[in-house]
């Protein structure tokens, strides 16, 4: 899952994408309000992390000018604003969940989790399909019962289709939510994934939508 993380400290915004990152999220940082607006405005994001202190843009402005525009990105603030005012106001501004510095890492990790399975109306933790079970949290796949052994990338893609079973998710998209900035992306890096996930899972698992993109089927189609 790929998050926008803006903080403008540059200590913990460091400490902060590296551990995510360790939690197997792909993160992008940037440290001021109206690079937060623009990127969300026209990234792919599954979530965000938004402080409010920030240059420019104060995040509370930021987040108003988003679900104005209907943008609907999950947005996770996370301040040192610890007063029941200032959290009253950023719910009610938007924001999907408000934590107040500092945050235990896993935690914050579970709660965007928990914003991503939401925002895909999913209400366990596990992902569902057919024999194949995923466990976002422990980053294991299981095809009926057994572990099956993924590489980052394949779990990582496995689970964006998982999220979006039934619906065709573009090539673009998929490389959007599997790289973050810098990463070097092979032209032919998401057709290996599939190749390997049907090997590994079943080869009828996901369904190639020709000129569009990929599918994966929903519950007993995939069995």
């Amino acid at each position: 899952m790929r998050i926008l993380l803006a903080e403008d400290d540059a200590m913990l915004g460091d400490g902060l994408r590296a551990g995510l990152r360790q939690l197997g999220f792909q993160v992008d940082w940037v440290q001021d309000g109206l690079a937060a607006e623009r990127e969300l405005a026209g990234g792919d994001y599954s979530a965000a992390v938004l402080d409010l202190g920030l240059p420019f843009k104060d995040g509370l402005d930021v987040l108003q000018a988003l679900r104005a525009r209907k943008i609907a990105t999950p947005v996770l603030v996370l301040t040192a604003r610890d007063a029941v005012p200032d959290r009253v106001l950023g719910l009610d501004t938007g924001a999907d969940d408000y934590v107040v510095k500092p945050v235990d890492l896993h935690e914050l990790g579970a709660r965007l989790r928990s914003l991503v399975r939401r925002a895909h109306g999913q209400i366990s933790d596990d992902l569902n399909c057919g024999p194949i079970t995923l466990h976002p949290a422990a980053r294991q796949v299981s095809l009926d019962g057994k572990p099956v052994t993924l590489s980052t990338r394949e779990f990582d893609l496995l689970q964006v289709l998982m999220l979006n079973a039934g619906r065709v998710v573009s090539r673009e998209q998929l490389e959007q939510q599997l790289y973050s900035w810098g990463s070097e992306v092979d032209s032919n890096a998401i057709e290996v994934h599939i190749h390997h996930l049907r090997r590994k899972l079943n080869p009828d698992l996901i369904q190639t939508v020709r000129g569009v993109g990929y599918t994966l089927l929903r519950g007993q189609d995939a069995s």
